[in-house]
Protein backbone atom coordinates (compact mmCIF):
# COMPACT_ATOMS: atom_id res chain seq x y z
CA UNK A 1 0.00 0.00 0.00
CA UNK A 2 1.29 3.10 -0.34
CA UNK A 3 1.62 6.41 1.50
CA UNK A 4 -0.17 9.05 1.03
CA UNK A 5 0.22 13.20 1.79
CA UNK A 6 -2.16 15.74 3.45
CA UNK A 7 -3.66 16.43 -0.18
CA UNK A 8 -3.78 12.70 -1.30
CA UNK A 9 -1.09 12.37 -3.61
CA UNK A 10 0.71 9.48 -3.85
CA UNK A 11 4.04 9.62 -2.54
CA UNK A 12 7.29 7.03 -2.91
CA UNK A 13 9.20 6.61 0.17
CA UNK A 14 12.13 9.07 1.25
CA UNK A 15 14.23 6.18 -0.13
CA UNK A 16 12.96 5.54 -4.13
CA UNK A 17 12.61 9.37 -4.84
CA UNK A 18 14.57 11.46 -6.82
CA UNK A 19 17.17 13.12 -4.75
CA UNK A 20 19.00 16.89 -5.76
CA UNK A 21 22.21 14.47 -6.17
CA UNK A 22 21.21 12.45 -8.53
CA UNK A 23 21.18 15.18 -11.06
CA UNK A 24 23.73 17.16 -13.27
CA UNK A 25 22.38 20.58 -13.94
CA UNK A 26 19.44 22.54 -12.38
CA UNK A 27 17.58 25.40 -14.09
CA UNK A 28 15.42 27.69 -11.21
CA UNK A 29 11.44 28.12 -12.47
CA UNK A 30 9.02 30.67 -11.09
CA UNK A 31 5.73 29.08 -11.24
CA UNK A 32 2.84 31.37 -12.41
CA UNK A 33 -0.51 32.06 -10.84
CA UNK A 34 -2.24 30.59 -14.40
CA UNK A 35 -0.04 27.47 -13.32
CA UNK A 36 -2.71 26.75 -10.55
CA UNK A 37 -5.87 24.68 -11.01
CA UNK A 38 -9.01 24.86 -9.22
CA UNK A 39 -7.54 22.77 -6.38
CA UNK A 40 -4.96 25.46 -5.48
CA UNK A 41 -1.74 23.29 -6.99
CA UNK A 42 0.21 23.44 -10.08
CA UNK A 43 -2.06 21.68 -12.29
CA UNK A 44 -0.32 17.94 -13.71
CA UNK A 45 0.23 19.60 -17.38
CA UNK A 46 2.64 22.21 -16.49
CA UNK A 47 4.85 19.53 -14.86
CA UNK A 48 5.54 18.34 -18.97
CA UNK A 49 6.55 22.35 -19.56
CA UNK A 50 8.44 22.73 -17.36
CA UNK A 51 10.45 19.49 -18.29
CA UNK A 52 10.19 20.69 -21.92
CA UNK A 53 11.05 24.26 -20.99
CA UNK A 54 13.89 22.52 -18.59
CA UNK A 55 15.74 20.29 -22.28
CA UNK A 56 15.16 22.99 -24.18
CA UNK A 57 16.67 26.02 -22.10
CA UNK A 58 19.56 23.96 -21.65
CA UNK A 59 20.08 23.54 -25.36
CA UNK A 60 19.89 26.51 -26.25
CA UNK A 61 22.08 28.08 -23.62
CA UNK A 62 25.06 25.33 -24.81
CA UNK A 63 24.64 26.97 -28.22
CA UNK A 64 23.47 23.79 -29.60
CA UNK A 65 19.67 24.30 -30.70
CA UNK A 66 18.67 26.78 -32.81
CA UNK A 67 14.98 26.98 -32.53
CA UNK A 68 14.27 28.92 -36.04
CA UNK A 69 17.04 27.52 -38.15
CA UNK A 70 18.31 24.71 -36.85
CA UNK A 71 18.55 21.31 -39.09
CA UNK A 72 17.95 19.00 -36.69
CA UNK A 73 15.05 19.51 -33.65
CA UNK A 74 14.13 16.90 -31.15
CA UNK A 75 10.60 15.90 -31.66
CA UNK A 76 8.76 14.61 -28.27
CA UNK A 77 7.96 10.65 -28.44
CA UNK A 78 7.51 9.65 -24.89
CA UNK A 79 7.10 11.24 -21.40
CA UNK A 80 6.39 10.59 -17.93
CA UNK A 81 5.54 11.71 -14.68
CA UNK A 82 5.31 10.54 -11.37
CA UNK A 83 4.04 13.18 -8.51
CA UNK A 84 4.98 13.38 -4.83
CA UNK A 85 4.15 16.03 -3.24
CA UNK A 86 1.62 19.15 -4.46
CA UNK A 87 3.49 22.14 -5.44
CA UNK A 88 2.18 25.78 -5.58
CA UNK A 89 1.89 29.57 -6.84
CA UNK A 90 3.93 31.14 -5.83
CA UNK A 91 6.79 28.18 -5.23
CA UNK A 92 10.33 29.18 -6.74
CA UNK A 93 10.93 25.48 -7.75
CA UNK A 94 14.41 23.97 -9.31
CA UNK A 95 14.22 21.47 -12.19
CA UNK A 96 16.73 18.66 -12.44
CA UNK A 97 18.14 17.08 -15.65
CA UNK A 98 20.17 14.75 -16.41
CA UNK A 99 20.48 12.67 -19.38
CA UNK A 100 19.80 8.63 -18.92
CA UNK A 101 20.75 7.54 -22.09
CA UNK A 102 21.95 8.60 -25.99
CA UNK A 103 20.86 6.57 -28.79
CA UNK A 104 21.47 6.71 -32.69
CA UNK A 105 18.92 9.67 -33.26
CA UNK A 106 17.20 9.74 -29.52
CA UNK A 107 17.86 10.72 -25.67
CA UNK A 108 15.83 9.80 -22.94
CA UNK A 109 15.98 12.62 -20.18
CA UNK A 110 15.48 12.31 -16.76
CA UNK A 111 13.91 15.53 -14.75
CA UNK A 112 12.90 16.57 -11.22
CA UNK A 113 11.03 19.05 -9.89
CA UNK A 114 12.11 20.30 -7.11
CA UNK A 115 11.24 23.27 -4.24
CA UNK A 116 13.98 25.57 -4.23
CA UNK A 117 16.42 24.34 -1.96
CA UNK A 118 14.61 20.61 -0.86
CA UNK A 119 16.64 17.60 -1.47
CA UNK A 120 13.67 15.64 -2.59
CA UNK A 121 11.85 15.87 -5.72
CA UNK A 122 7.93 17.21 -5.22
CA UNK A 123 8.02 15.17 -8.67
CA UNK A 124 10.20 13.06 -11.36
CA UNK A 125 9.51 11.83 -14.85
CA UNK A 126 11.24 11.59 -17.68
CA UNK A 127 11.17 12.92 -21.73
CA UNK A 128 12.23 11.06 -24.69
CA UNK A 129 13.56 13.29 -27.89
CA UNK A 130 14.29 11.41 -31.20
CA UNK A 131 15.97 14.38 -33.24
CA UNK A 132 14.96 14.54 -37.35
CA UNK A 133 16.24 16.64 -40.16
CA UNK A 134 13.79 20.10 -40.02
CA UNK A 135 13.13 19.59 -43.45
CA UNK A 136 12.68 15.81 -44.31
CA UNK A 137 11.17 15.15 -40.48
CA UNK A 138 13.17 12.04 -40.50
CA UNK A 139 14.90 10.69 -37.71
CA UNK A 140 19.24 10.66 -38.24
CA UNK A 141 22.14 10.28 -35.91
CA UNK A 142 22.45 12.25 -33.88
CA UNK A 143 25.04 15.13 -34.62
CA UNK A 144 28.67 15.33 -33.24
CA UNK A 145 28.25 18.73 -31.35
CA UNK A 146 24.60 17.25 -29.74
CA UNK A 147 26.59 14.76 -28.35
CA UNK A 148 29.28 17.39 -26.84
CA UNK A 149 26.74 19.10 -25.21
CA UNK A 150 25.10 16.60 -23.72
CA UNK A 151 27.99 14.39 -22.34
CA UNK A 152 28.10 16.45 -18.91
CA UNK A 153 24.52 15.56 -18.39
CA UNK A 154 25.31 11.92 -18.01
Amino acid sequence: MSETSSTDTPKKSEKNRANRTDFRHFMPLATRWMDNDVFGHVNNVQYYSYFDTAVNHYLIHAGWLDIHHGETVGLVVETRCTYHSSVAFPDDLEVGLRVDRIGNSSVRYALAIFRKGEPLAAAEGHFIHVYVNRATNQPGPLPAKLREVLAPLQ
